[in-house]
């Protein structure tokens, strides 16, 4: 039998990075086996290479006179699966339901989101070529060529994660993978309230204009929880409507049963074959639908939207990047202005006053915390400006010794216009949600 001692070193490791030097070296002892079973079957071939993981790890771990608990030598088996055919370094952090993003820049650093905090890991890679091979087990089986004529992918995980990856000469650190997980389980209004996001009377008012067919605009910067709004609110969707989603990496999990869904495209490698996100709403209007949902409007599209929104498609939602209601305004009007339709400034904004009736601020707190920090109504136009109404806004009462952010929304007194909107479409707001308290 051959000695595969660990580095010297190891032993001056803390217990999981000691685990981890101790699966990269099993790990490295069974691409034989890996290769043989190549043919075989997953559920079997995952059987028997969880069965040589074991061995291998046994042995090793008795050569270096390590002792493994059951849980250490599970937890190490899987380690040396996720070198095998998972995702490398990474993999624990898939597994793991307090991360929510994973980001690698270069071998050398990984970083995490947990809990709305972002933080260094422990975690390294071999080198960049083990990045890359991490990359590949993402994108080949998807059909997605990376490499240095094409050196940037979106993809999705079969889980539903969003991945994006990176490669030199634009990496100059090395190759960079940013993950945003999917969230298995459905997130619900309440669990929205029972997070401080927002009170339990604005998710009633919320719901109320989801019913009542307002078209809303949810705004606010990367990580700020947009589209985890997005979808619960689409949830407030009468049944029995139409509705037709549009992403471009499908991220809604809305529980109807009328749902068409559907998925922008990339180019082919011949640049051929994209569909994008504007394509896909031109074409939604001719599928009859009752209300279309744009994941996200980050250009020409939202000339497009808008149309939908001026023409009968009530009750349409979206989502945008922007960092107060106003700037999400001037947003719509640049995104507009991409559509090259040959239309004035100032008719654009007629139609951003007339299209949308409710902007949605989002924001993520220096605590990690994600709330409704402005609930807005879109007016009308005064000359050439579009007006604004706050209806609530989120007031800070505070910060506690562990840093934490106290505050909530709150009604400004304002009364919003669109109630008879809401009316011809049998929805009554109770006036008293609207009554501001010192």
């Amino acid at each position: 039998m051959n000695d595969h001692r660990l580095p010297h070193q190891a032993s001056e490791l803390d217990r999981p990075s000691l685990l981890s030097v101790l699966a990269s070296e099993a790990a490295s002892q069974i691409p034989a086996n890996k290769e043989r079973l190549a043919n075989v079957d997953r559920d079997k071939r995952m059987k028997l290479l969880q069965s040589a993981a074991n061995q291998v790890l046994q042995r090793v771990a008795a050569e270096n006179e390590i002792v493994l608990d059951t849980a250490e030598l599970a937890w190490t088996v899987e380690l040396v699966l996720d070198e095998l055919i998972g995702f490398g370094p990474i993999g624990r952090f898939l597994r793991d339901e307090q991360v929510d993003e994973i980001m690698v820049n270069g071998p050398r650093e990984v970083w995490v989101e947990a809990k709305g905090k972002i933080h260094p890991t422990t975690v390294r890679f071999e080198d960049d070529n083990h990045v890359l091979e991490i990359i590949h087990r993402i994108t080949d089986p998807l059909g997605r060529d990376i490499n240095e004529k094409r050196p940037f992918v979106d993809a999705r995980l079969p889980d539903g994660s969003r991945v994006n990856c990176i490669i030199p000469p634009l990496a100059i650190d090395g190759p960079s993978i940013t993950i945003r997980k999917f969230k298995k389980d459905r997130i619900t209004i309440d669990d929205l309230v029972k997070f401080g996001t927002l009170t339990q009377p604005m998710a009633d008012f919320l719901a109320a204009c989801v019913r009542g067919k307002l078209n809303i605009v949810i705004s606010g910067g990367t990580g700020s929880g947009k589209t985890t709004t997005l979808n619960v609110l689409s949830n407030f969707v009468p049944d029995g409507e139409r509705i037709v989603t549009i992403e471009d990496a499908a991220e809604l999990q809305l529980q109807k049963r009328h749902v068409v869904r559907l998925e922008a495209r990339p180019a082919d490698l011949d640049g051929s074959g994209r569909v994008s996100i504007r394509d896909l709403v031109k074409n939604s209007l001719r599928m009859r639908p009752d209300r279309v949902i744009v994941g996200e409007i980050r250009g020409a599209e939202a000339f497009d939207m808008l149309q939908a929104m001026n023409t009968g498609h009530d009750g349409s939602l979206t989502t945008g990047h922007a960092n107060t209601p106003r700037d999400m305004i001037r947003r719509i009007e640049s995104m507009c202005m991409m559509a090259d339709a040959g239309i004035p400034l100032v008719a654009i904004r007629e139609q951003i006053a007339s299209g949308v009736h409710l902007l949605i601020q989002q924001s993520r707190l220096p605590d990690g915390s994600r709330r409704l920090t402005h609930v807005t109504e879109i007016q009308g136009m005064e000359g050439q400006v579009v007006t604004l109404s706050d209806l609530f806004i989120f007031r800070y009462r505070g910060k506690g010794s562990d840093g934490r952010i106290f505050g909530q929304l709150e009604p400004t007194g304002m009364r919003p216009k669109f109630e008879e909107h809401l009316g011809h479409h049998g929805v009554r707001l109770d006036s008293s949600m609207f009554r501001h308290s010192n």
